[in-house]
């Protein structure tokens, strides 16, 4: 099968997954599933690449373990979170005016899954085009090595990041409370900062197939760091928390990074 073809028929499964889910959204009245479908669908997609190999070689193999090991950890995660804390504020928010007006179901469809879906498709490019592209006999070079290197630092970030904020919700007393510890204590958002260093190790991975595999899918990690820092990220969800916690997140804001890691300032 030609990449093309491949390419397509994983777009066609992940639009039709998409629809799926929208049904069953209409029928929970929630969309917060969604982001479940995020990391479960992209493992899916590096999946279904891998399997449509003739015959698969160390560097697709490495990409496609890469890939389902974060999509499936990170799926069942927020699966997880969406059944234990309900719907999410920031698709409340993002659907009020829709809900209002009586277009839940239109703006469900167009904002959220068929987007999510689209977006899916260009931050997961450097995973399927990098698979489909490496060659069966090519070996394992120093930049997939790097790849990998980034990748795994970006794990530890978002796993533990993760991990922390799950510890610190079921240990609180007070709803105000900042988390402001562990990794938490040199970036504000050490899940997101993960979840970029994955991308990026991914892409250099994915890359060392060819510099016309980099080239065509940079916009991949690109993509995902912008979505992460300025726009469904990290600036959405601060706005909720400042909210919530007034002054005490502010101060917070005041001394730790908001994205990179670094230490924290000595004074608010």
């Amino acid at each position: 099968m030609m990449i093309i073809e491949a390419l397509l028929a994983n777009a066609a499964i992940l639009f039709g997954l998409a629809l799926i889910l929208w049904v069953v959204a209409l029928q929970v009245e929630d969309v917060s599933f969604v982001d479940a479908f995020w990391g479960g669908g992209i493992a899916l997609l590096a999946l279904l690449s891998w399997l449509q190999l003739a015959e698969a070689g160390p560097l697709a193999t490495m990409l496609m373990a890469m890939v389902v090991v974060w999509g499936v950890r990170l799926g069942l995660h927020l699966l997880l979170r969406w059944r234990g804390e309900g719907e999410d504020p920031r698709y409340a928010r993002m659907l009020r005016a829709d809900r209002a007006k009586g277009h839940f179901a239109w703006a469900a469809l167009v904002k959220v899954f068929l987007l999510q879906a689209l977006l899916m498709l260009v931050v997961s490019s450097p995973a399927q085009y990098g698979i489909l592209e490496a060659s069966w006999d090519q070996p394992m070079s120093g930049l997939a090595l790097l790849g990998l290197a980034l990748f795994a630092i970006g794990i530890v970030f978002e796993w533990v990041g993760d991990w922390q904020l799950t510890r610190f919700k079921a240990r609180r007393t007070d709803e105000a409370a900042v988390l402001d510890s562990g990794l938490w204590r040199y970036t504000r958002h050490p899940n997101y900062f993960g979840e970029a260093c994955i991308w990026w190790g991914i892409w250099i991975a994915a890359a060392s197939a060819g510099w016309w595999v980099a080239a065509w899918t940079v916009i991949g990690p690109i993509v995902i760091t912008a979505l992460l820092v300025k726009w469904s990220g990290a600036a959405l969800l601060e706005k909720g928390l400042m909210q919530r916690k007034g002054e005490a997140y502010a101060r917070y804001q005041r001394r730790t990074s908001g994205f990179v890691p670094r230490p924290p300032r000595s004074s608010d």
